[in-house]
């Protein structure tokens, strides 16, 4: 069977997909990933076949975009989901402000060439991460059965478009604008295809999120557990010792460069906040971010990079923003969380790990020195924030391993190609 995996340039979306492309090449199937020129580098350190297509303009500029906390586009919150506030013209604004932002910038650019190789190979299977529409196109055209591959996390892509839907319906006809049904028509009419709903969701959906975590969606899912893959990585010396103390990783990606809170609070301010704790704070920091430090306490050990797989597990206590990779490894590892969350599905996995009782939300906007640090203390010293991580922990080991969804897929695909 034929392959074709497809992401847009960039790797953290791209290397959810490793392992699942490294299952089917063990199965014996041929593989292949196609993503912009900017992806190829990362796609042959993973070991597999990279097919550069369309160029780097688009996607690079939505790649500063997104780790630029000075974008002037607004930050989207999709956890939204409250009938008074999810209007009409709220859920209109929000299909019209992603479609030319996010899905036509990143995809307009690969679809052509994408389309051509496929005519050429002949896929028998697309599996598309939920931003690469050009995936889905591509499978469209050429008559291959076709799944979006979820990175982590509530599908909450899948839901803001339904409750979109379900207001659409509401409209009368001559209002019914439809901006991702409109940009996807024009661009399946250039390959002498047509467009339908089945396009945006996929035949179905490999969700890698554990099972209290899904959204009830009316569409199929085939759950897969989560498996890390980080790029190039390397096991430093300190991280064969066990802890002598409560570790405790603090991650806050390109955000903790600038303020983070509403009276500016900084990192410096947050390991400052915890350097009287008997903890080992782990600080993933880069060289620019380290430069804003005025001290290092004696508490906290500064790295630039250290595989999360590995490091979690050692962890009594995760301090991050939300990120898919992130708050998959932490499941996985067990780990509580205190999540400094505001925007697409971040807000949402925080309310669901405080339900749960794995961890707190901690809006940045209310971010205080004290406020991390109260709750920090609240989720070491609590021993119930540690046995409902546990228990989502057992939630991802019970979905089949990448190798047990290909025979899976491998059936649905027989099913959906024509």
């Amino acid at each position: 069977m034929r392959v074709l995996f497809t992401s847009f340039a960039h790797n953290t979306h791209f290397y959810s997909s490793v392992p699942l492309a490294w299952a089917f090449r063990a199965a014996g199937h041929d593989v292949r990933v196609a993503s912009q020129p900017a992806l190829t580098e990362a796609i042959t350190q993973a070991g597999l076949t990279a097919v550069p297509v369309g160029t780097d303009h688009a996607v690079h500029d939505f790649a500063q975009q997104q780790s630029s906390t000075n974008s002037d586009h607004p930050e989207v919150n999709l956890a939204e989901d409250r009938p008074e506030i999810v209007t009409w013209d709220f859920a209109l604004g929000i299909q019209t402000m992603l479609t030319p932002l996010l899905y036509a910038k990143v995809n307009d650019g690969m679809v052509d060439d994408l389309v051509a190789f496929a005519r050429s190979w002949q896929p028998d299977l697309v599996i598309w991460e939920p931003f690469t529409y050009a995936g889905a196109v591509a499978a469209r055209v050429t008559g291959a059965a076709h799944a979006r591959l979820l990175w982590g996390g509530p599908d909450v892509q899948s839901r803001t478009r339904g409750l979109f839907l379900d207001r659409l319906a509401e409209q009368p006809p001559e209002h019914r604008d439809d901006p991702l049904a409109e940009w996807l028509t024009w661009t399946l009419d250039r390959f002498g295809a047509e467009f339908d709903e089945e396009v945006v969701t996929g035949q179905w959906t490999i969700d890698q999120a554990p099972a209290s975590t899904r959204l009830p969606l009316p569409q199929r899912i085939v759950p897969m557990r989560y498996v890390p893959y980080n790029g190039k990585s390397v096991i430093p010396d300190w991280l064969h010792e066990a802890p002598k103390k409560p570790r405790v990783c603090l991650t806050l990606g390109v955000s903790a460069r600038e303020a983070l809170g509403g009276d500016g609070v900084s990192v410096a301010d947050l390991i400052e906040a915890t350097a009287d704790l008997d903890i080992e704070l782990i600080a993933t920091l880069d060289s620019s971010q380290r430069e804003l430090l005025p001290r290092v306490p004696d508490n906290t050990r500064l790295v630039d990079f250290v595989p999360m797989h590995a490091l979690l597990p050692t962890c009594s206590a995760i301090v991050y923003h939300g990120g898919a990779g992130t708050w998959s490894s932490a499941l996985l590892a067990g780990v509580p969380h205190i999540m400094l969350a505001d925007m697409y599905d971040s807000v949402l996995k925080a309310e669901q790990l405080e339900r749960l009782g794995a961890g707190l939300l901690q809006r940045p906007a209310d971010l205080t020195p004290r406020s991390l640090r109260d709750k920090l203390v609240r989720v070491l010293e609590n021993p119930s924030f540690a046995e409902a991580a546990a228990k989502l922990r057992a939630e991802v080991l019970a979905d089949p391993s990448p190798a047990e969804v290909v025979g899976v897929l491998e059936r649905l695909t027989a099913e959906h190609r024509s």
